[in-house]
């Protein structure tokens, strides 16, 4: 059963007549007859019926045809998803900090790359979510992902794409790590290892303090999370991060996951992009791969 035989078909049981079907659809009349013959060889039955130079369709025709127009529909869109696939391409410049660029992003570039080889890919390294909104603000980005509350912001369209569990971790031979549980009060008493000014989860960690009117006088300052990590496995201090970014050294047993009665607000990774912002073909389809990856289509 081929389309052009559907469209034969189809043309033919409106039309009623052969000759009229053949010069339509530029066949020859020996052609549009054979290839009904062959569709009702295969379906086992007639679709019309011959009455002297008149042909109607049988009921068998009648039931066939809906079918026909619906699979005939279906390949012409099956051909045009392909064909406008095939055309997605220009520049797409993406953001996101360092935790999303290591840890999120890998496997949804590779997807989107794979389906999309045409289109150019321009990443950048954002250091704060501050610093994201700005580089959307000016047009330095197409979009954008960011780790914060939920919030909402007249200049952009923000999509949450889950909710992130931030862990408090030290080394295994860490005091703190042999404790059933510490507070903040506890913690003002460690070396706190943080992230740079303007991280979520640094924020959030800072607001906690804030509120609990603690001041904790030991910091250190990292620009990366991978150096952060080798001084928690160092036994230098205590951190706050994502779950995401320690999983592997959680299992390894090289960190330890720190009980604690802290409680900061919920961070969530978001995907935003600015109002005003043409979505083109490229910024569409990360769009739509990206709410697939995590589960929201």
């Amino acid at each position: 059963m081929e389309i052009k035989q559907l469209i034969t078909f189809i043309d033919a049981s409106e039309s009623l007549n052969f000759t009229k079907t053949a010069k339509k659809l530029n066949f020859a009349q020996s052609s549009v007859t054979a290839q009904i013959k062959t569709l009702e060889k295969e379906l086992g039955s007639p679709l019309f019926e011959r009455l002297g130079k008149r042909i109607i369709l049988t009921e068998t025709g009648k039931l066939f045809k809906d079918y026909a127009e619906n699979i005939v529909t279906l390949s012409h869109q099956a051909k045009m998803v392909v064909e406008n696939h095939s055309k997605v391409s220009g520049t797409l410049i993406i953001g996101a900090q360092e935790s999303q660029c290591t840890y999120r992003l890998p496997p949804i570039l590779k997807t989107f790359k794979k389906s999309f080889p045409q289109v150019k890919m321009v990443f950048k390294p954002v250091h704060s979510n501050e610093a994201g909104r700005d580089d959307l603000i000016h047009g330095k980005l197409d979009i954008a992902f960011i780790m914060d509350s939920l919030t909402k912001n007249k200049n952009f369209t923000i999509m949450p794409l889950l909710k992130e569990d931030l862990v408090l971790i030290a080394s295994p031979e860490h005091q703190i790590a042999h404790k059933d549980y510490v507070t903040p009060e506890d913690l003002t008493k460690e070396t706190l290892l943080l992230t740079e000014t303007g991280c979520s989860y640094r924020s959030a960690l800072e607001d906690l303090f804030s509120l609990s009117k603690l001041d904790p006088l030991d910091k250190i300052e990292f620009v990366s999370i991978e150096a952060l990590k080798q001084c928690i496995v160092a036994g230098l201090g205590v951190a706050l991060l994502p779950r995401m970014a320690v999983e592997k050294e959680l299992n390894q047993g090289i960190v330890s996951e720190i009980i604690w009665k802290g409680q900061v607000r919920n961070i969530y990774t978001q995907l935003a992009w600015h109002n005003d912002k043409t979505l083109s073909a490229p910024l569409s389809a990360f769009i739509d791969m990206t709410k697939k990856h995590f589960g929201m289509t």
